[in-house]
């Protein structure tokens, strides 16, 4: 019995150090008061300068855009590396291959931003191209980052599926491309969807390897919201965490509802 209760109250107190400090920036979001530390009074004033708040839009805007577009090249360059190491069984240079597709998911992220860095300049020495750094190189840089998680995800999906519905399908007359788009990509379609929102969640979460890789006008969400922390925390920003909390919880919800629907 004493036991039972110690590990309910280590349990309740693990969830509120988790969970606490997000109510009170909930809470402090809606204050009136420029201060977190008194209470004015209840105000939207923070929410309406965060729309009004330029930098922030456009880092915002910046951020779904490079999340989207570095995690569909993820989910495509990541799907075809977990069919080669799903389906194309002992090839030349294999273990080679699989290192390097799994080197970014142990290497620091201070070394891929660097390395990145390096070759985004003798690229641009060498051939001109990209002829800056800017959303561009942040885009390649973050799907070079994703498709690692997009790859190993699909190969543990066909890994375990096997391969006999597609052997059976060309047993009977299908041809390895019509078996590939009706068996295996079906197969490995869950894969794909949990990967490519793996992908969309490290980019929109990066700033290390964002920092290396922008340039003047580029500036991705977080690396905003960490330079203006430098400062000190502002009652935008809490506006700002507020609304992406919201947005999470909100998907989360949609998920857990959609899910046993999809399932059928």
């Amino acid at each position: 019995m004493r036991r039972s209760r110690f590990l309910t109250a280590w349990l309740a107190g693990g969830f509120a150090f988790l969970y606490v400090p997000m109510a009170l920036m909930v809470t402090i979001s809606f204050n009136d008061s420029r201060l977190t530390t008194e209470w004015t009074g209840f105000s939207l004033r923070w929410y309406v300068a965060l729309t009004a708040d330029d930098t922030l839009m456009q880092a915002a805007w910046l951020s779904l855009r490079v999340a989207v577009i570095s995690a569909t090249l993820a989910m495509l360059l990541g799907g075809a590396a977990g069919v080669a190491l799903a389906r194309f069984g002992r090839f030349a240079l294999r273990p080679l291959f699989a290192g390097l597709l799994a080197a970014p998911l142990v290497l620091p992220e201070l070394l891929i931003g660097l390395s990145l860095l390096l070759l985004f300049v003798v690229l641009q020495q060498v051939i001109g191209w990209p002829a800056e750094r800017g959303a561009l190189t942040i885009v390649l840089a973050h799907a070079t980052v994703g498709l690692a998680f997009v790859a190993f995800t699909v190969q543990a999906r066909l890994a375990g599926a096997g391969d006999v519905l597609e052997e059976a399908a060309m047993d009977l007359g299908a041809s390895p491309a019509r078996a590939f788009l009706r068996i295996t990509l079906p197969l490995m379609a869950p894969a794909l969807a949990a990967g490519w929102l793996l992908a969309f969640t490290l980019s929109l979460d990066d700033v290390v390897v964002a920092s290396f890789v922008s340039g003047p006008g580029a500036s991705t969400l977080p690396m905003v919201v960490f330079s203006t922390l430098r400062l000190g925390a502002t009652p935008v920003l809490n506006a700002l965490a507020t609304v992406i909390l919201v947005l999470v919880g909100a998907m989360v919800f949609l998920a857990s509802r959609l899910g046993p629907v999809l399932r059928r």
